[in-house]
């Protein structure tokens, strides 16, 4: 790909998470304050882009890009966690997907 979306509103917020959570993960919330690794079929708040010693710095906004299960498409797409990387689904939160290629999605958080 010749241009980048990387940098667009990203906002990165800290929280307590449980030792399953690694850089690159899909997250969601376990508790007050606190973030675990989203399983298959689980809404996400974000993605953890750092890790240490029980805390978590999650992108909460902004672009980014996962592996993708199946087909998706460019546009508003209801995205939930997949065993690898993201998937569409019916209960998942609505994303605006504005890359996609054979293994890869790139969408607004």
């Amino acid at each position: 790909m010749n241009i980048s979306f990387a940098g667009f509103k990203e906002n990165v917020l800290t929280f307590e998470c449980t030792n399953t959570v690694k850089k690159g993960d899909l997250v969601k919330m376990s508790a007050s304050g606190k973030v675990t690794k989203a399983s298959a079929n689980d809404s996400f708040i974000g993605v953890c882009v750092g890790e240490n010693d029980g805390y978590a710095a999650v992108q909460l906004d902004g672009y980014v890009e996962m592996a993708k299960s199946g087909t998706v498409n460019v546009g508003y797409n209801k995205l939930a966690a997949a065993t690898s990387g993201v998937k569409t689904t019916e209960s998942g939160i609505d994303r605006l997907v504005i890359f996609t290629d054979d293994s890869t999605v790139g969408f607004i958080l």
